[in-house]
């Protein structure tokens, strides 16, 4: 009883269309990575074009204190770490908040979705002397404490004289 058995060959032209079949996707696949690539150098900063490490799109730049982690000052307004927060040194390599508790640095940062301080660059000197696109523009468009077009309550205006819903 013989109960190893070889499989059928199959026949050389279905290997043939199976090696074209792969060799297209893989050449499709290359095709939409470059694509992607490309779509990518649009996003770099400019203080890559200038020796400096790639920053996401949306960075901003501010002046860091470490006050007591996660408590911080960003650009001397109280301000906070997320949970898991990054900090990069300028050698590129991860700092503990407190190896750097007290000191005065100038540093890109990006926030969370909850508005938190999230990732933190600590920036050569090569880098900070290169001004920043997003320096002046707030972290969202439609964050209420910044729009100058919505209207204002000084908290003395009566009850019955603020704007009601849908207004």
């Amino acid at each position: 009883m013989n109960r190893c058995h070889r499989p059928p060959k199959k026949p050389p032209a279905l290997y043939a269309a199976l090696t074209l079949a792969c060799a297209l996707a893989a050449g499709l696949g290359a095709a939409s990575q470059a694509l992607a690539q490309d779509a990518l150098e649009g996003q770099v900063q400019n203080e890559a074009t200038k020796g400096g490490r790639h920053f996401p799109e949306g960075t901003l730049r501010g002046k860091l204190t470490v006050v007591a982690a996660p408590e911080i000052r960003l650009d001397g307004q109280p301000d906070r770490l997320s949970p898991g927060a990054r900090i990069r040194s300028a050698q590129n390599m991860v700092v503990t908040t407190g190896a750097i508790t007290g000191q005065d640095l100038l540093v890109n940062y990006t926030r969370d979705a909850a508005g938190l301080v999230r990732e933190v660059w600590i920036l050569t000197p090569t880098e900070a002397s290169v001004a920043r696109a997003s320096v002046e523009r707030p972290f969202l468009n439609f964050w209420p404490f910044v729009a100058a077009s919505q209207p204002r309550d000084d908290g003395k205006t009566p009850f019955d004289q603020l704007p009601k819903f849908g207004e």
